[in-house]
């Protein structure tokens, strides 16, 4: 596991990881303590967006961690039981990540499509069964790979070409049959990724129709820039996916692998943060304290 670097390469490899790491959980936590300090943000757009924050903190400490204690100690061994143990939680978050981002959407296809019904459609127990929904799904899908991941046999001591344990690198490590493991991934990818993606897209085509029927340039730019942020990070993190999951060259994984584990963490805060005027708000309230 890891990064085959020289001494001085290593160190190098360290702090930027590690600044990365703070950034993201700064961010993050930022995000979460404007939302939670602000009544008036405590609407069901910016309760999404705080699960989202805390999805994204616990999704890069599932993999980040290890990578800063194999470039500090240069030991790059993991157990067999550490390692299933990450790869259920990177999946586990990053399963949920798909299902929240479904919700988000659902969330300003009804502002922006049914704003006389936004309130009551968008209660909050609503709110908390969509969020509470995605937990679970992600969980529970996590648990499922990763017993079929247990089931299979790695002879000896396994090489994992990676930083972490993820299930493209495990697949090539076992000296198992992997072909019907494979064909699962391949239907569970669709359910996952797929499905939320076209849910996703099936809302904001329906936004984007009803943006263009309203008859003010004021009016439309006011829905949209409600979306704008929104689609940045579902963009981000579905393109970071597909980037990484549809190559199948060893040598580039682990690059894209720092890049998919880190981009959507480190970004969401930032694309926010600049476009959401509540959020700069309320940042400026709290620097006045």
């Amino acid at each position: 596991m890891g990064f085959l670097t020289s001494r001085s390469g290593t160190f190098v490899l360290f702090a930027m990881v590690l600044l990365v790491y703070l950034v993201a959980i700064a961010g993050n936590v930022l995000i979460l303590t404007l939302v939670y300090m602000n009544p008036q943000l405590h609407t069901s757009m910016y309760f999404f967006l705080s699960i989202l924050s805390t999805l994204d903190i616990f999704y890069i400490s599932s993999t980040l961690p290890k990578l800063l204690y194999i470039s500090w100690t240069g030991d790059h061994k993991v157990s067999y039981e550490s390692c299933m143990l990450q790869l259920y939680f990177f999946l586990f978050f990053a399963d949920t990540e798909s299902f929240l981002l479904t919700s988000m959407a659902f969330d300003r296809y009804v502002a922006v499509c049914i704003p006389l019904r936004y309130s009551l459609l968008m209660n909050k127990k609503v709110c908390c069964l969509l969020g509470f929904m995605a937990w679970l799904m992600g969980s529970t899908n996590a648990l499922i790979l990763t017993w079929l991941v247990t089931r299979l046999s790695f002879c000896g001591l396994s090489y994992i070409n990676n930083f972490f344990c993820d299930l493209k690198a495990l697949l090539v490590t076992s000296c198992s049959d992997t072909s019907f493991l494979k064909s699962f991934i391949t239907v569970d990818g669709i359910f996952i990724g797929g499905v939320p993606l076209l849910l996703t897209l099936s809302s904001y085509i329906s936004i984007i129709l009803s943006i263009v029927k309203i008859k003010s340039s004021a009016g439309r730019m006011k829905s949209f820039s409600n979306c704008t942020s929104h689609i940045i990070v579902v963009t981000l993190y579905y393109g970071s996916a597909l980037i990484l999951y549809m190559q199948y060259s060893q040598e580039q994984d682990k690059l894209l692998s720092v890049l998919f584990v880190t981009l959507v963490p480190v970004l969401n805060p930032l694309v926010y943060s600049l476009r959401n005027k509540a959020i700069l708000g309320g940042m400026k309230r709290l620097s006045v304290f």
